[in-house]
């Protein structure tokens, strides 16, 4: 089940706060092997140790990795502060690549939040820092926000 499927009115918020309350993560966080772990109106951190499981054949944690990591702090800021008759999708993803991310890196913290959101369109951000507060990756994000049909 996802999050939209999640029966009741429940707004993003509660339903994000649903998820970190059962234990649950989406299934590209089982897959990538990284979980949400914080979530305010607004604000959406997920955590990861990157490995081999994500090496591209140069032997470097893939892009895609750092990408879909930013991809899901910014959207899931964004749905934290919508209403439980709202959906989102990406409708724009722009990342910088400051650092290489490799299995030596450690725990790194994909940190997003709105910058501004609207009727039909939503703006975040996020950043991915390891535990010294080195920056890695930084995103900025455009969002359609869309009514949902009960």
């Amino acid at each position: 089940m996802n999050l939209l499927e999640q029966p009741g009115a429940a707004n993003g918020l509660e339903q994000l706060r649903g998820w970190l309350a059962s234990g649950r993560q989406p299934a590209i966080g089982e897959t990538l092997k990284f979980s949400l772990v914080e979530v305010s109106e607004g604000r959406a951190v997920f955590a990861a140790t990157p490995g081999a499981h994500a090496y591209n054949p140069i032997g470097s944690v893939h892009g895609g990795y750092a990408a879909t990591l930013l991809d899901s702090a910014c959207g899931c800021a964004v749905h934290s502060a919508l209403s439980s008759e709202q959906g989102y999708t990406t409708l724009e993803l722009k990342i910088a690549y400051h650092r290489a991310l490799s299995a030596s890196t450690g725990l790194v913290r994909a940190e997003g939040k709105v910058v501004s959101i609207g009727k039909r369109v939503a703006f975040a951000e996020a950043r991915i820092t390891d535990e010294a507060g080195r920056l890695y990756a930084s995103a900025t994000s455009t969002l359609l926000v869309f009514e949902r049909k009960p």
